[in-house]
């Protein structure tokens, strides 16, 4: 009967969310008609696919207890790189230039997983320190230039700009993470001990989880995405530069906020994450088109966050006074 309770507690956050969502999408269509246009919907999805890729692997991290600050550099980095190598081998093919950036945000997600468990560098500090090392390496790779749209292939730009099924690029590449992501943490044995690993880190360790292998998997995966992300954006916008993505991680972390993805650890569902980029995306997306001025846009996404943050400690709260109760009787 707990149970049941606890489980209902966290459906109703979902659910309250979701109603948000529909009653914001349609105050915004009485303002806007043109707000729930297929081609509106279309770019809403398409520009929060980048931002939805990314929360996933923030999704892994924050459940083990961490943070990475580093994804906005290694988006530059990777992208960066890729567009020098395009630019040099115009007919390198779409799919190697997706390896690449991948290979690369991986190696990094490594060095980060390698600093945070194997010397018990808080993740904070390492990522953070990780963050300008990397940022430094693409003004230092790219000599401070710009690679422009000229300079790319027609293919490379198609990554992002291109349609599969009529349907851009990047939504569908945004829904195979998805649903990756969605066996991996509900369907595989390491995905259910990455939460365990989250939820008490010290009992995980003393059952013989392998705590250290957990946490150094969850950032090679999100230096992985971050790659990933880093050759769509520059194929997105067309352009490589050194400070694409600067503070792009913050809008990560909002959205996995927004999804119930707790920074404490151990909570946080694929479901939630969903609606909290398609919230986050709607924001952005929305308030130019009802004229709101840019002045209070981060202001109105700030308080949305925070309330957001109100409600994940509230429903922690009475989850974990549930529990106590189901212990105790």
């Amino acid at each position: 009967m707990v149970k049941g309770k606890i489980l209902f507690t966290e459906n109703l956050r979902e659910l309250g969310l979701l109603i948000f969502i529909i009653l914001l999408g349609l105050l915004i269509q009485l303002r806007n008609p043109a707000f729930l246009s297929l081609s509106n919907i279309t770019s809403l999805l398409t520009n929060t696919s980048i931002l939805g890729i990314l929360a996933v692997g923030m999704m892994l991290v924050l459940i083990t207890r961490g943070i990475d600050l580093s994804i906005g550099a290694i988006i530059a980095f990777s992208g960066m790189v890729s567009a020098l190598t395009v630019a040099r081998f115009p007919e390198m093919p779409p799919l190697l230039c997706l390896a690449e950036g991948m290979a690369i945000g991986t190696i990094i997600g490594m060095l980060n997983g390698i600093l945070v468990a194997r010397f018990n560098v808080l993740p904070i500090i390492a990522t953070l320190g990780m963050m300008n090392i990397v940022r430094g390496m693409t003004y230092v790779v790219s000599g401070g230039k710009w690679v422009s749209s000229y300079q790319m292939s027609t293919g490379f730009k198609a990554i992002a700009t291109g349609k599969i099924f009529g349907i851009n690029s990047l939504i569908v590449t945004a829904v195979f993470v998805f649903v990756i992501a969605g066996y991996f943490v509900n369907h595989t044995r390491t995905g259910r001990q990455i939460y365990a690993v989250g939820s008490n880190p010290e009992a995980a360790e003393v059952s013989g989880l392998p705590k250290r292998t957990l946490v150094f998997l969850a950032y090679a995966i999100m230096g992985g995405l971050a790659g990933l992300a880093g050759v769509l954006w520059v194929a997105k916008f067309a352009s490589a530069q050194g400070d694409t993505a600067a503070g792009y991680e913050l809008q990560v972390i909002a959205t996995c906020i927004l999804g119930g993805v707790s920074i404490a650890g151990g909570v946080g569902k694929l479901s939630g994450l969903i609606l909290g980029t398609i919230l986050f995306g709607l924001l952005n997306n929305a308030l130019p088109l009802i004229n709101v001025s840019p002045f209070w846009q981060m202001g109105i996404q700030g308080i949305t966050i925070m309330a957001a943050v109100i409600a994940n400690v509230m429903v922690k709260r009475n989850t974990d006074r549930l529990a106590l109760r189901r212990r105790l009787i």
